[in-house]
């Protein structure tokens, strides 16, 4: 070998040897970039799946005793509600099936027909969609799920002093405000109603001292991972809880302090996703299937950190979201949902945020101590046309017992809903023959803009004192204080 090919023959090694440190340099980047890129490995995909029926199920409409408590039975027929196939549970043969694919399900809707499942895959749309039995998949949610607690909050001693003029202390204004008091005065506080609160973590309501002599039958978690303990949560709940519940003589009184409660959480509050709304559903068929009168619902949904899944103004007609879709079947299952508007007035959404726009609910708009329209009270109409907000309470200053223990003016209509809430079980303790939809309408009937509604107060300020006395005048009911 000549050296001219000697030495173009360690050319071609050294340019062999160039080339493959090239692409192996390129291929260990892109491997690199692709790991970047990737979620991290403790991601969780949650996808919606819309079945195609409930064939398989264990339950049958003859025997609703498997799948309702006797007090959901009675609350239905006292109402002539008849139990329909949207009652029975989804189907365990397909739930079975679900689980045996290795997928975990962490939750089902009964009136929606869907199964929420959890896997680490972003790819397992394809197989779920692959199921027979499967109409429809939806991803609803894409990140970490943590159970983390809140920071705790310590309670503090409250330095408000007593007011020696009435006994409700702060609360008395925006009870007064709505006619409540009369309501109160004739022996009516909502004894015998079951109220269920729906939020996002009750933080120290079981240790504040004017939620001490609160009755509660039920406190649970609809939120992934589940968790038993409320109390070390968000402390939205607690206020929102606290203007119905809360009893604290000449301090501080709620809107209906002798009802029972349920504490349910369906609020994840770290982010905003299509996964809450799957969350509310189960709250709220749990709160009926134990036999709810009444749904207090603080929350609404419109727009998420996903913004290919935010809902469109088009979609406020009761029943394009699920979460509006749902609670349109409540009062058809006898139960008030009694909902906030949301607070977007000031925003570009402006109007209501689901389920806000539902059928057969009764949606609160915010306005201040002297009955004006709180500019961040969100706006109706419902796509469709219908009058909302139903009617609008103090959202403004409204007095609550915070995590802290101490009483403080707020403002949203997350705070307005529980004043009128807590009001509507105790004018349906008077008129028990009454159904949900009796009570709503006889709400609106009481209004000051009754005759003349609008976008923004709907019919305006309800006076539950006039709403008692127009319905035991025109139906005729002998009612008294409940003794139950």
């Amino acid at each position: 070998m000549t050296a001219t090919q000697r030495h173009w023959q360690d050319y071609r090694i050294v340019l062999a040897t160039l080339l493959i440190y090239i692409v192996a340099s390129l291929v260990t980047g892109s491997a690199q970039q692709a790991r970047a890129m990737a979620p991290p490995s403790d991601t969780c995909y949650i996808y919606r799946l819309y079945l195609t029926d409930k064939q398989g199920s264990a339950h049958t409409l003859t025997q609703p005793h498997t799948f309702l408590s006797p007090r959901a039975i009675a609350r239905r027929q006292r109402q002539h509600l008849c139990v329909d196939s949207t009652d029975l549970p989804v189907s365990a043969r397909y739930t079975a099936l679900i689980r045996q694919r290795g997928y975990t399900l962490i939750g089902s809707s009964k009136w929606n027909n869907t199964l929420l499942v959890a896997t680490p895959s972003p790819t397992a749309q394809a197989a779920l969609q692959a199921f027979p039995f499967v109409r429809e998949v939806r991803r609803v949610y894409a990140g970490t799920l943590t159970s983390a607690a809140e920071p705790p909050m310590s309670l503090q001693t409250d330095t408000l002093q007593p007011t020696p003029s009435n006994s409700y202390g702060q609360a008395y204004a925006q009870l007064r405000q709505l006619g409540g008091d009369a309501l109160h005065e004739a022996g009516f506080r909502g004894k015998g109603m079951l109220i269920a609160v729906v939020d996002g973590g009750f933080h120290n309501a079981q240790l504040i001292p004017a939620l001490r002599r609160a009755r509660v039958s039920h406190v649970r978690d609809f939120v992934y991972p589940y968790r038993d303990n409320l109390f070390h949560l968000l402390d939205h709940g607690t206020k929102v809880f606290s203007c119905m519940a809360a009893v604290d003589s000449f301090r501080y009184v709620g809107t209906a302090p002798e009802a029972t409660y349920m504490l349910l959480r369906s609020e994840y509050g770290p982010t905003e996703s299509l996964y809450e709304e799957d969350t509310w559903a189960m709250a709220v068929e749990y709160a009926d299937s134990v036999g709810a009168d009444l749904i207090n619902a603080s929350l609404g949904y419109a727009l998420f950190d996903d913004d290919t899944t935010s809902h469109r103004h088009s979609d406020l007609d009761g029943h394009a979201t699920l979460i509006s879709h749902t609670a349109s079947l409540l009062a058809t299952k006898g139960i008030l949902l009694v909902c906030s508007a949301g607070n977007a007035g000031h925003d570009s959404w402006k109007t209501l945020t689901p389920p806000a726009d539902a059928l057969q609910v009764l949606t609160v708009g915010a306005v201040d101590a002297h009955g004006r329209h709180a500019s961040f009270s969100s706006v109706g109409p419902t796509a469709d046309g219908r009058v909302k907000p139903d009617v609008v309470a103090c959202g403004v200053g409204t007095q609550v017992v915070t995590a802290q223990g101490c009483v403080r003016p707020m403002q949203g209509t997350s705070f307005a809903t529980p004043v009128v809430c807590g009001l509507a079980a105790c004018l349906w303790q008077a008129l028990p023959q009454c159904t949900a939809t009796d009570i709503i309408r006889i709400i609106q009937a009481s209004a000051h803009r009754y005759a003349h509604p609008d976008s923004c107060y709907g019919y305006g300020l309800p006076h539950f004192g006039r709403a008692y006395q127009q319905a035991t005048n025109s139906c005729k009911h002998k009612a008294t204080p409940s003794t139950n």
